[in-house]
């Protein structure tokens, strides 16, 4: 299995982003779908994760009603639509799969990341 994410970039605060992750393979749906970020000097934190058919999802407090998480199983891909970006929202977005809802922070599969950085 293999992840791919995209859509980083440079924004102003107050702006969007929508980073997605395409997964290779056939059986994307049996994978939950995180997400995480790295600030610079900080450890990896959380965002959010969503299930297998994109009907539950969970964030971390620090985004929580500024982030949705979505999947299209057609498309093999996850998404994570960021608004109202902060500055300290600045990081490396990292996708991420497992094949179960809970288990903290372990995933089996790890994208390369894609570099969100948030101007004031």
């Amino acid at each position: 299995v293999q992840l791919q994410a995209s859509g980083g970039g440079l924004v102003q605060a107050g702006g969007s982003l929508r980073l997605s992750c395409a997964v290779s393979g056939r059986t994307f749906s049996s994978y939950v779908m995180g997400w995480f970020r790295r600030a610079p000097g900080k450890e990896r934190e959380f965002v959010g994760r969503i299930n297998w058919s994109g009907t539950s999802t969970y964030y971390a407090e620090s985004v929580k009603n500024r982030c949705t998480i979505s999947r299209d199983n057609a498309k093999n891909t996850v998404y994570l639509q960021m608004n109202s970006l902060k500055p300290e929202d600045t990081a490396v977005y990292y996708c991420a799969a497992r094949t179960s809802w809970v288990g903290g922070t372990e995933y089996d599969y790890w994208g390369q990341g894609t570099q969100v950085t948030v101007s004031s």
